[in-house]
């Protein structure tokens, strides 16, 4: 078996912990100290994310829909795949360094999905990109870590909490979707979208695409 490379490393914005970007053959895998946080082999669930939103949006003049945290690009590919051509699809990075792996070696993963035009990249802050915005998206995305706790930034919780999820439907026009990825179930989490005025539901898809690997979480909560 080929050993595993590392590529580079990028210090987690709140100094909380180092990315290391690692590679063996054609496969790449993002790290967080033990935790695999992203793997080019493992698209599953992150692609149903987009296909969940899209069809729950359903045949949506101009839609507009905002996804937190890059990854691999596997939820914006799947994403571009589903919406039209008059669609627009922001996507907010907050590590500079996953943005630039993107073009870098990553590239062949990414397919050249960031320069379809439709797709504008914003590196910075999801929240703040959120909290701009008033009746902007018919979908917002958030897979900007483990699940709605956080693991990655700890500031990533205020996403979750009543004052994120009230700035999330402030920014969603009527009938719009928040999804919210996670790698495992949160009863609490579920209760907190419904306290803020969704109609939410959760399920469950698998990691891999096909139908197997780990079960993951997604949360559609409806404006």
């Amino acid at each position: 078996m080929l050993p595993w490379t590392v590529l580079d490393t990028a210090d987690l914005p709140d100094g909380s912990g180092t990315l290391r970007l690692k590679q063996r053959g054609g496969e790449f895998s993002i790290m967080l100290g033990s935790n695999e946080l992203m793997n080019s082999r493992l698209s599953g669930s992150e692609e149903a994310l987009a296909r969940l939103t899209c069809a729950r949006l359903g045949q949506r003049p101009r839609p507009a829909l905002l996804i937190g945290g890059l990854g691999m690009g596997f939820t914006l590919r799947a994403a571009l795949a589903a919406l039209p051509g008059e669609a627009t699809v922001e996507v907010a990075e907050l590590i500079p360094a996953v943005a630039a792996w993107a073009r870098g070696p990553m590239a062949p993963v990414f397919s050249g999905c960031l320069d379809d035009p439709r797709v504008r990249l914003r590196l910075g802050d999801v929240g703040a990109v959120i909290a701009a915005g008033t009746a902007r998206y018919d979908g917002i995305l958030l897979d900007v870590d483990n699940g709605p706790e956080g693991l990655t930034v700890a500031a990533n919780d205020r996403l979750y909490g009543p004052a994120g999820l009230g700035a999330a439907r402030t920014a969603l026009r009527p009938g719009g979707v928040l999804a919210v990825w996670s790698s495992g179930p949160d009863r609490g989490f579920t209760r907190r979208l419904r306290d803020a005025g969704f109609a939410a539901e959760e399920t469950t898809v698998r990691a891999r695409s096909g139908g197997r690997g780990a079960r993951h979480v997604i949360w559609l909560a409806t404006r």
